[in-house]
């Protein structure tokens, strides 16, 4: 002996309380103690070796290595190293264990059965960082230190290993398993270190294989790292810390993200999509080509769904172990010497259990959180690739589909939007089909082993719910496509509404198409109403069905095994109430998933087989022979509809072909040549030799980008050439207007531009191009006749001729005839007649002399060449840029102050949304809610508690006596108290919804009411999208996703609050260790949530610009293919979807990150609870059933800590919602009240039709200069007045000013005798009548578009539609009056919607009608019936006509002897320069009027 056994408390590596553990008689190696100390020496050589390195000399090596990211991974066996590593550490866990447990039997401490250990996980975590730092920075060599490490302990484990089975140690003996399993890891560590140098030829290999980084390391562009970082860092998501912490410090856009990783980019999936699909023999599935494309990672999220899934039943039969531990007896017999413990032995104590919970509960939650993420990745991907799909499908797409309505721009953007995105979560939820049953068949099997047959009896009453659930899950689908219907058409009606408020406005019918969209509205709400009743039965089920399953099974239970070996006990109550939580789950679930998978499918159906159709028709062209001269001007001219764009667009190869086909001659431009020509034999022809045309369409087309950009087109900028084109098309006045010039971003569809300005920058566009062809579809129709001279004569007459280019002009300005070198005429879809305008003369006699008609009478418009200086309005006025100037200088100095006040409002909840969202929920629903929800979860606590004390009482007395104990008071209490539990779970659920819906109803009838009586300042000024996003996207927000939200955020909450009580009243101690836990989830929340909202703003904000791509691509797919720039488009919408995805994936990177620390965090909340149970329990005597509580409501703060933090972070976005529906609720509306009441206003009033304007000057609003100033005229009744000036001179601000539309500064205007400021606003306007420049109809009725009131009869309206010549086209239609108008009157011509407002005008019977420039963009046969109705039908009004032109005033003149005009005059910027009273002054000042209006 070399000592002699002292007492207890002695430390000493072999124990001192057995001499026989130093004795070496028989050799060192049968020497236990010694066997261990052995098994030191490789891990104090590892930690001596390294240490230098790792500590001392790391930096000056690693700076050798030039590369861009320290995460390249690329010695073999990467991944299976770090596996082998993490099981290692397990293993060296267990061991550290099984010594302590096996030295709890000794009388003394022997260090060397848990030293070693201890040791050995020192030695693994540094061979893994060493490992890392030699892999990152590409220094092999340095390997040999890991070589011997693994061979030294290869050697001692294995000779321990041998010695062991020598000495009849088996597999019955814990130690001797876990040191086999350690020899094992130690070999296959060694073989994949020997696999390394073999295969890379390092260390004493004279040449090394040379590896060169991946193409996204070299890159500093490529931030998302997930790919290329070790696998503890995916698996935690290590390496997003970084990108979250920043986030806290500046906002995070576009470049803060990068790029996406190759392997992650849209073309990448596209082309293996494609590959796959191409792949296929025969007919072609999407299914299989999306199996063989995305299928691999999909079976690996599946693998790690099942893992996690298995290891989530760790957590019941732990703690069932634990409290059946604590409840029996815990003395064992003392052994003598150092003990070999079984397994059985070594699970059966309860601190093991604990350590091995919260292990299974680390790995459980990586695991499943690794599997969401390779499915959402995977359905990204996926996704990505359908979108680029879909979009090379259009690229295809034949015009006449979406021209006949086959296929919509909103069908196709939500195919975009919606339907990829199901596919994309079909892949997320594909894991969860293959997991539930194998979830659910494991679920019961344990649970029969805890409860016997009553667990079956507990299943079945799920079983039975579950089509119930199903039932439910299926009626609120239904409920929600209804209400997305109603939604849809609330939509559409108020789209109307607001493009067409300003007439509304005018006509005072906004009431009425208020009162439209308020009844719409309540067909959504009671949709909306049955769906948050079907919302609130799902929820209360999902809370009230485990209620009363546990019930049944306890009740059950009790009557059947009150006196066996079954009795309910604390390790069978909380056993089966944890395993409960876990099989309920997957029951619900598996009908919604079953029901997303359908959806997904018909989806994936409707894409791939529904989507791009060819419509055959009859023919709209026919007879086609024609020749476009090469080098020259041809004209194509003719009536509306005869076929002159469909002519372009056929020979653009944009319509279906019948028969026919075209040739395009290759000429090479040239001075001297111009007898080539191109020779056209179509019906129309898809072609693809044709090179680019440069394509000017009739409805303007343009990009969401700078003016700059719509105009070079991605050309070469050529700033001589650009200067040319802007003087050309004289642009440059409306650019100096532009906030920021020609770099002004001019919105979807040039929504910040009129029409001519839209119409002028689409020219442009084909003038700065150098192709050979110009086709020019109708350039004028929305320019006044000044642009239209200087557009024709410069532009097209100078520009294009000099440059000898092939220009095809379609025009309804005959004037211009003389000029070209060729002119095609189009009568009913064929070629009239062709020819020079001599040879036409000749052919065509008569229509040679009607077309010199209409050219006299337009000669008189513009007899000489005018050049024109641009006076139009500005968009943005002199006062209010000047003022963002101002704003801007200030702001400078005071960029970083803003900046921080900007982050401290980013790190702050929106209470004040909160509280707006509150109120709005009334007095009566709010004090329910917070009332329901505090009662439903105390009694929650209070069942359990009562369960903790009944089971606890069973124990009780077992061990007191041998008497039977009665369950029956304990089972009626615990009855009571799960019945009204349920009723509380139906109140709360339905609280939720109805608050919900209170709320809805609330803030959208604020909304539509603010929004209609507003100034018309207010949508001059916003952009029409931004208000209609308030009613579609954030309406949805409102009625739908918040009190989703807020049901689940005050859940978790409260669950949580729940949990942590209980636990603290249990074992008090735990609340030191809360301290930590709780000011970790602080900090971890507060970086999640700022950096959450960001990326959930960048994505939505990175998805518009993507479906704004589809929708401009689809509206000007005529233009792009004409241009030939389809591949420019094909790369622009690959930038798109990758900014989108590289969005969606740090945001569910982002997730991923809350959700792994979160349920870490909980798990250390499972530990500190259960050990500190076991202690106090062991120590103190707590019952095991307080125990079982505690431990159970342990693991429900590990499963909802996760979803307060995410909960909250999607509240606070979704509150931005309310926020910008409340500030716009809050804008000042228009002064509808007058001095008089409508009753006081005399009946018939206004009878003559008498103005009288005295001093009058008025402006758009309070902050902008005056528009009109000291204005005076008297208009007599009956006159017709025509009034003309330049654009912006003042002239429509003089008609709004009859209406009150304007800010009045002073002066009045009287009409029959009453000052109309003293009018209320709606009678005023309800007894004038106007016709706008742009013809407005609504989707609806003949009947409606003419009478929305419903006052005049059939007769009133047909005698109106006779007046405005529209009798035959109305009678000619199925239904007459009741036949449909389509949106926006598109199914009508653009001469016919003018003419139904001249019918809408007269069937109001006002003795005053003013027309705003009504003939400026239609042709000069409808302008001649209009004026002609106007002369007769409005005979004995007084009509106001405001008109760019001065002959269509004067047309006006020459009946009434009543003209004026408008000008900058000396009296202020827009003042009454002519007014002419008497028809003696007519002859005088009319060649005085002329000769002003050519020259100012």
């Amino acid at each position: 002996s070399l000592t002699t056994p002292v007492s207890n408390s002695t430390l000493s590596f072999c124990g001192s309380d057995n001499s026989s553990a130093y004795k070496v008689d028989n050799g060192l190696l049968n020497n236990g103690c010694f066997l261990d100390a052995l098994g030191v020496v490789p891990h104090v050589f590892l930690l001596f070796s390294t240490f230098p390195i790792l500590f001392i000399g790391w930096g000056s090596q690693s700076s050798k290595v030039h590369i861009h990211h320290s995460t390249w991974l690329h010695f073999p066996g990467h991944n299976f190293r770090w596996l082998l590593t993490i099981v290692l550490l397990f293993v060296l866990v267990c061991e550290i264990a099984e010594g302590i447990v096996s030295d709890g039997f000794n009388q003394s401490r022997h260090l060397h059965l848990y030293m070693p250990a201890g040791l050995g996980i020192l030695a693994a975590i540094t061979s893994i960082v060493y490992y890392h730092n030699i892999e990152t920075s590409n220094f092999p060599k340095l390997l040999i230190a890991l070589l011997i490490y693994w061979t030294l302990a290869f050697i001692t484990k294995t000779i321990k290993f041998v010695k062991y089975d020598d000495h009849g140690i088996g597999l019955r003996e814990l130690r001797f398993c876990i040191t086999g399993l350690l020899a094992l890891l130690y070999g296959l560590l060694l073989g994949v270190e020997v696999n390394v140098i073999l295969r890379r030829r390092y260390m004493w290999f004279p040449c090394p294989t040379e590896v060169k980084p991946p193409d996204d390391l070299q890159d500093l562009g490529v931030r998302f790292l997930q790919p290329f970082v070790n696998l503890l860092s995916k698996s935690t998501y290590w390496w997003m810390n970084t990108f979250i912490t920043s986030a806290h410090k500046r906002p995070i856009d576009l470049k803060t993200i990068g790029k996406l990783p190759i392997s992650m980019r849209a073309l990448t999936n596209f082309q293996r999509l494609r590959k796959a699909f191409d792949a296929q023999a025969g007919s072609r599935w999407i299914w299989l080509a999306l199996r063989q494309a995305f299928g691999r990672p999909l079976v690996l999220s599946i693998t790690f769904r099942f893992i996690a899934d298995l290891l989530g039943f760790v957590g019941p039969l732990c703690i069932s172990g634990i409290v059946h531990h604590i409840s029996s007896d815990n003395h064992s017999v003392k052994l003598l010497g150092v003990h070999f413990i079984s397994s059985e032995a070594f699970l059966a104590n309860a601190y093991v259990l604990a350590v091995l919970l919260f292990l299974a509960l680390l790995l459980q939650r990586t695991f499943l959180q690794a599997s969401y993420y390779v499915a959402i990745e995977t359905g990204i991907k996926l996704r990505a690739a359908i979108q680029t799909k879909i979009y090379h499908k259009i690229m295809r797409l034949c015009t006449s589909n979406m021209s006949m309505g086959d296929m919509t721009t909103a069908q196709i953007c939500s195919l975009v939007a919606r339907d990829t995105n199901h596919l994309m979560w079909f892949f997320f939820l594909c894991p969860n089909l293959w997991a539930m049953p194998v979830q659910i068949v494991m679920g019961v099997l344990l649970l029969y082993s805890l409860l016997g047959v009553s667990a079956l009896i507990g299943a079945t009453v799920i079983v039975v719910l579950a089509p119930l659930q199903y039932f439910v899950a299926t009626r609120l689908s239904r409920a929600q496509k209804s209400t997305l219907e109603h939604t849809g058409e609330r939509l559409k009606k108020t789209n109307e509404l607001l493009r067409g408020i300003k007439l509304l406005k005018l006509y005072a019918w906004e009431h009425i198409f208020r009162s439209s969209v308020e009844e719409t509205r309540r067909q959504e709400l009671r949709n909306l109403r049955t769906f948050a009743l079907y919302t609130s039965l799902s929820i209360f089920m999902n809370a009230a069905v485990p209620i009363a399953a546990v019930l049944t099974i306890f009740a059950v239970h009790v009557h059947m095994h009150s006196a066996t070996d079954f009795d309910l006990s604390p390790a069978v109550a909380f056993g089966s109430l944890s395993l409960f939580h876990i099989l309920v789950t997957p029951l619900f679930l598996l009908s919604s998933v079953l029901h997303s998978t359908v959806k997904a499918l018909v989806r994936a159906a409707w894409i791939v087989n529904g989507y791009f159709t060819w419509t055959q028709g009859c023919p709209t062209l026919t007879n086609i022979d024609i020749k476009v001269p090469f080098g020259q001007l041809t004209m194509i001219v003719g009536q509306e509809g005869c076929g002159k764009s469909s002519l372009l667009l056929a020979a653009l190869g944009e319509m279906h072909k019948i028969s026919g086909n075209i040739t395009w001659n290759r000429c090479v431009r040239l001075r001297h040549s111009s007898h080539d020509s191109l020779h056209s034999i179509l019906t129309a022809c898809v072609f693809r030799k044709r090179g680019s045309v440069a394509y000017a369409s009739q409805r303007p087309w343009l990009l969401n980008a700078t003016v700059e950009e719509n105009i070079l087109f991605d050309m070469v900028p050529n700033e001589k050439r650009y200067k040319e084109v802007i003087e050309v098309c004289q642009l440059q006045p409306d650019i100096d207007t532009l906030p920021q010039g020609d770099q002004t971003v001019i919105g979807e569809r040039g929504i910040i531009l009129s029409g001519g300005q839209r119409q002028r920058i689409s020219v442009a566009r084909a003038l700065y191009q150098q192709t050979n062809v110009v086709f020019l579809d109708d350039p004028f129709s929305a320019l006044d006749i000044h642009l239209s001279d200087h557009l024709m004569h410069e532009g097209i007459l100078k520009l294009l001729r000099q440059e000898k280019r092939t220009v095809v002009l379609v025009t309804h300005k005959l004037q211009y005839l003389p000029h070209a070198d060729w002119i095609i005429a189009m009568r009913d879809g064929t070629v009239q007649t062709q020819g020079t305008l001599k040879d036409i003369q000749c052919a065509e006699p008569e229509l040679f002399e009607q077309w010199r008609t209409l050219m006299n009478r337009q000669d008189k418009e513009n007899t000489t060449e005018l050049k024109r200086k641009s006076f139009r309005r500005p968009m943005y006025s002199t006062d209010t840029l000047a003022t963002e100037d101002e704003d801007e200088e200030s702001s400078t100095s005071t960029d970083e102050d803003s900046l921080r006040a900007e982050l401290r409002h980013r790190t702050t909840i929106p209470w004040s949304s909160f509280a707006t969202y509150l109120r709005a929920a009334g007095l009566l629903l709010l004090p329910l809610l917070v009332l329901s929800q505090l009662s439903k979860h105390s009694l929650m606590v209070a069942i359990d508690f009562w369960l903790a004390h009944w089971t606890s009482r069973v124990i009780a007395a077992q061990i007191e006596s041998d008497c039977e104990f009665s369950h029956s008071s304990y089972l009626q209490v615990f009855c009571g108290l799960c019945a009204l539990g349920i009723v509380l779970c139906l109140v709360t659920s339905l609280a939720v919804e109805w608050t919900g819906l209170r709320v809805s109803r609330e803030l959208h009838c604020s909304l539509l009411r603010t929004i209609v009586l507003a100034p018309m300042r207010l949508f001059e000024t916003t952009p029409l999208g931004n208000i209609l996003n308030r009613f579609s996207a954030d309406t949805n927000t409102i009625d739908q996703h918040i009190p989703v939200t807020l049901e689940c955020l005050s859940r978790s909450t409260l669950l949580c609050v729940s949990a942590v009580g209980v636990i603290s009243y249990v074992t008090p101690l735990f609340l030191i260790a809360l301290l930590p836990l709780a000011v970790a989830c602080y900090f971890i929340q507060k970086y999640f949530r700022v950096a959450s909202r960001d990326l959930q703003q960048l994505e939505d904000s990175t998805e518009m610009p993507l479906l704004s791509h589809y929708s401009q691509t689809i509206e000007g797919l005529t233009t792009i293919r004409a241009f030939r720039h389809e591949q420019r488009f094909k790369k622009k919408l690959l930038e798109h979807t990758d900014a989108n995805n590289i969005s969606s994936l740090f945001l569910m990177a982002a997730n991923r990150w809350l959700e792994v620390r979160m349920e870490y965090i909980g798990a250390f909340v499972v530990l500190i609870a259960a050990v500190a149970s076991i202690s106090n329990a062991l120590c103190s005597q707590l019952s095991a059933g307080l125990v079982g509580l505690g431990l159970t409501y342990a693991l429900m703060v590990s499963n909802y800590l996760n979803w307060i933090v995410r909960n909250l972070a999607d509240m606070e976005v979704q509150l931005g919602c309310v926020k910008r529906v409340s500030g716009l609720i809050h804008t000042q509306p228009e002064n509808y009240d007058g001095l008089m009441t409508p009753a006081q206003v005399p009946a018939g009033w206004p009878k003559y039709g008498e103005i009288q304007i005295k001093n009058l000057s008025v402006r758009y609003d309070s902050s902008l200069k005056p528009v009109l100033r000291h204005i005076n005229s008297h208009i007599r009744p009956g006159q017709k007045v025509g009034i003309c000036g330049r654009t912006g001179s003042g002239k429509s601000s003089f008609s709004l000013a009859l209406f009150r539309m304007l800010d009045t500064i002073e002066g009045n205007r009287i009409i029959d005798g009453i000052d109309i400021a003293k009018l209320p606003l709606q009678t005023l306007r309800s007894k004038f009548s106007i016709i706008l420049q742009d013809p407005i109809l609504f989707s609806g009725t003949i009947r409606f578009n003419l009478d929305p009131e419903r006052k005049a009869t059939d007769q009133m309206l047909w005698e109106a539609l006779e007046i405005a010549q529209l009798m035959p086209v109305v009678k000619a239609l199925p239904g007459g009056l009741d036949a449909m108008v389509t949106e926006g009157g598109e199914n009508f011509s653009q001469g016919q919607r003018q003419l139904f407002c001249l019918a809408r005008a007269f069937v109001r019977k006002s003795s005053i009608l003013i027309m705003d420039e009504a003939t400026a963009s239609i042709d000069m046969a409808t302008e001649s019936i209009l004026q002609k109705v106007v002369m007769t039908a409005f005979a004995d009004r007084t009509v106001v006509t405001i008109a760019v032109s001065p002959c269509t005033s004067l047309n006006y003149t020459i009946q009434s002897y009543t003209a004026g005009v408008f000008s900058s005059g000396p009296r202020g910027p827009l003042s009454c320069r002519v007014l002419l009273q008497t028809a003696s002054d007519f002859l005088v000042t009319l060649k005085t009027l002329i000769s002003w209006f050519r020259c100012v």
